[in-house]
């Protein structure tokens, strides 16, 4: 469960598909959205988990496609949960762009935007057997979840 160095086009795959939507996002933030108040350990988290998710995506070949066997089923999963993630953001940039919007559930998975793509990456790890992974989106988890809580609540009250 350490992993083989070398490229991985799937993690680069799953890369894209999580940072390209960010990139619009930054241009299209929900109204009212202001990061001044998250906490400072859940950042610190979600940066490092940021980092080391990356790395590990594109630093280890054990997630490129193998011949069929039952692992393929986490793989499978992983990019079944990408897909809806993809979805999901589609949904919110057609939406008006709300807090609402933005910390929204999909097929009653909440706030999907944080958790579908951290769900992925340790699925992902799984699939490639490298525990690295799975810690990175672990810590990733700890971080970016928690931000999305924090604010979430923020909108209820």
């Amino acid at each position: 469960m350490i992993g083989h160095f070398g490229f991985s086009y799937i993690g680069l795959i799953f890369l894209l598909m999580l940072y390209i939507p960010n990139i619009v996002w930054a241009t299209k933030k929900p109204q009212r959205y202001t990061p001044e108040k998250e906490k400072k350990v859940l950042v610190l988290f979600e940066r490092t988990g940021e980092v080391l998710t990356t790395m590990c995506a594109l630093v280890f070949d054990d997630f490129n496609l193998h011949s069929w066997s039952n692992w393929t089923w986490w793989i499978i999963s992983a990019f079944v949960l990408m897909v809806l993630y993809e979805l999901w953001w589609i949904r919110y940039f057609k939406s008006e762009r709300k807090l609402s919007d933005f910390y929204s559930s999909i097929l009653g998975i909440p706030l999907a935007g944080a958790t579908l793509p951290v769900i992925s990456f340790i699925l992902l790890g799984i699939y490639g057997k490298v525990i690295w992974l799975i810690i990175a989106a672990t810590i990733l988890g700890v971080g970016h979840i928690g931000i999305h809580v924090q604010h979430s609540k923020v909108i209820k009250d």
